[in-house]
């Protein structure tokens, strides 16, 4: 199945496939900017399965890289899934999920129901 661009609450979004290539970096980040700009994303959303473990180690620092790469291009990023087993190992990486889920750059969300909830909140 390949990415797709789909409309949630009138905001499209680039809904990438679960068994996509993994997102390992900022080059990968790059990649997914690119396909989102092209088809006119405002968001790209990828399950938490397509992410390497190390973008839930915050010591890697391949999170923040990723996500700054997003917040230049002014392209949300939701990440799609249960993170539990990587929350629950780190108290840093709850924190960072919780301040995440505040702003307006990156979420980490259950579902895509919760995905459409946020946007028409936004």
């Amino acid at each position: 199945m390949p990415d797709t661009l789909q409309y949630l609450a009138d905001t499209p979004v680039l809904v990438c496939a679960p068994d996509g290539a993994p997102l390992r970096d900022e080059y990968g980040a790059t990649d997914l900017i690119g396909e989102g700009y092209g088809l006119g994303a405002a968001w790209v959303a990828i399950p938490e399965s397509r992410l390497a473990d190390d973008f839930f180690r915050l010591r890697t620092r391949v999170a923040g890289d990723i996500v700054q790469k997003f917040a230049n291009y002014r392209l949300g990023l939701a990440v799609i899934g249960d993170i539990s087993r990587y929350t629950d190992a780190s108290p840093a990486l709850q924190d960072f999920v919780r301040e995440s889920n505040r702003g307006t750059q990156l979420w980490f969300l259950t579902d895509f129901d919760a995905l459409r909830t946020r946007l028409v909140r936004a």
